[in-house]
């Protein structure tokens, strides 16, 4: 579920940072466009963002819900990740945000381009930074993680996602490290041929987790063919 992304200098660990490609904020949303998305009278303002990382566009939509008066109304992965996108501006996920007004959905779509951009990242687990996997910790949810992992708000997750073999090794490993349970299953491929999912328990129990799955997929890097 990332943009792949090969880069001249890249080495083991090294984070793989977000792009967002495109924003926009509409003030008062057509009666059409309410209904369609369902929402509420109080719901007027949305605001709108594309990025080159679905996962981490989710965590950072994720972010907004905690940081202003405003709900997650969409969120979907562009089929094929970011390489294959229908334009520039694309990318691999678009989310919106929907709020009483402009100064709520703008303090969202600002919150979640700072994640975006500085925060949540990708790793690489190879030398050319051809294989990136996703192993964050979310301390605790939002309004969007939380009905997404059906996990109550303000939880902990383990968010785990890599290339499909890598993936369930990764997630397997996760659970045996610690004291976690699937709140979500991404099996392979998803829209962008990626897998994984959100682990849910304590705040050391999810980093236990998000540890134990980095060394899962750096182990398949180092070693793809050993069985």
């Amino acid at each position: 579920m990332c943009y792949l992304k090969e880069e001249d200098d890249m080495s083991v660990l090294d984070e793989i940072r977000a792009k967002v490609l495109a924003t926009r904020v509409i003030a008062s949303v057509d009666q059409g466009m309410m209904k369609q998305f369902k929402l509420s009278e109080n719901q007027r303002c949305i605001g709108m963002i594309t990025a080159d990382s679905d996962d981490v566009t989710y965590v950072a939509l994720d972010e907004a819900t905690k940081a202003a008066d405003v709900e997650v109304i969409y969120a979907r992965s562009f089929y094929a990740g970011a390489a294959h996108a229908s334009g520039p501006f694309s990318g691999e996920v678009i989310g919106i945000i929907a709020g009483p007004g402009p100064a709520d959905v703008t303090a969202g779509l600002e919150r979640a381009r700072e994640v975006i951009e500085h925060e949540a990242c990708f790793k690489s687990a190879n030398e050319d930074g051809s294989l990136a996997f996703f192993a964050h910790l979310v301390s605790a949810t939002g309004g969007y993680l939380s009905k997404a992992g059906n996990v109550p708000r303000g939880h902990s997750l383990a968010y785990l996602i890599a290339p499909p073999l890598e993936a369930m090794f990764g997630m397997d490993a996760a659970l045996k490290a610690a004291s976690v349970e699937v709140a979500t299953f991404f099996a392979p491929p998803s829209e962008t041929n990626y897998g994984g999912g959100y682990l849910t328990g304590s705040q050391a129990a999810c980093k236990a987790a998000c540890d134990a799955f980095q060394q899962a997929v750096l182990d398949v890097a180092n070693r793809p063919i050993d069985i």
